[in-house]
């Protein structure tokens, strides 16, 4: 049960194996300013008393996720992951169904974007525990937009005003996401995050504007600017 309207549980889908990053395993479970980067992302949460219980969403064979000392909190379950990053988010949202309501909030977020902050993850809290459908974090776009043909050729300037990069945590009631993540499983619609589904099941999540550093590593500069900005905070 919630303690608390500030109350909420966290999904980390974790079962993806980074092939952009040319590494010889995982990006989650590569090192990073001391830890692994799995590690930095879970400790966002468990440091906070708010949290009810993590679950975490991996891939049937993973070797590295025993290895880490999270993995035995009494506060983490551990799940099978999915082919697709939804897959992987659904079978964590069915286990958590058996302990939590449908009415509590769940924040999802990507096990490569470990340099959350406090106040970012507070401020997203903050405005959607009281909002009917629930948001995500995201930032404005900055830079000069442009829509390009399959030649590489500049077909257009595309107004940057209403555009937005989608970043994690997404934060939305148990049951009504689990519904819409089911329901894009069922007609066959292209899921690339949470809000996406939740959009094609006719919801309007908001955004909560957050810092530009809630990057996720992707690539080996990725990581190295991880570095920076863990030991500068």
């Amino acid at each position: 049960m919630s303690a608390s309207p500030h109350a909420f549980w966290a999904v980390i889908p974790a079962a993806g194996v980074g092939r952009r990053m040319g590494a010889e395993r995982p990006k989650q479970y590569l090192k990073l300013a001391g830890r692994t980067v799995i590690e930095h992302t879970l400790k966002r949460f468990l440091d906070r008393p708010e949290l009810l219980g993590v679950v975490v969403a991996v891939g049937p064979d993973d070797p590295y996720w025993p290895t880490l000392e999270c993995a035995a909190d009494m506060r983490v379950e551990r799940v099978t992951g999915g082919a697709e990053r939804a897959d992987s988010v659904c079978n964590a949202l069915s286990a958590l169904a058996d302990r939590a309501r449908g009415s509590d909030w769940v924040l999802v977020h990507d096990a490569a974007r470990p340099c959350l902050s406090e106040e970012d993850l507070s401020r997203l809290l903050d405005r959607m525990r009281s909002h009917p459908v629930g948001g995500i974090l995201a930032t404005p776009v900055r830079d000069t937009m442009k829509r390009v043909n399959a030649a590489g050729e500049i077909e257009a300037t595309v107004d940057r005003s209403a555009l937005w990069h989608a970043q994690t945590p997404q934060m939305f009631r148990l049951e009504t996401l689990l519904n819409s993540l089911e329901l894009a499983q069922r007609n066959g619609w292209t899921v690339t995050d949470e809000a996406s589904a939740m959009e094609q099941a006719g919801f309007r999540p908001c955004v909560v504007e957050g810092r530009a550093d809630n990057i996720k590593i992707t690539c080996p500069e990725d990581l190295e600017y991880a570095e920076w900005l863990l030991g500068a905070s």
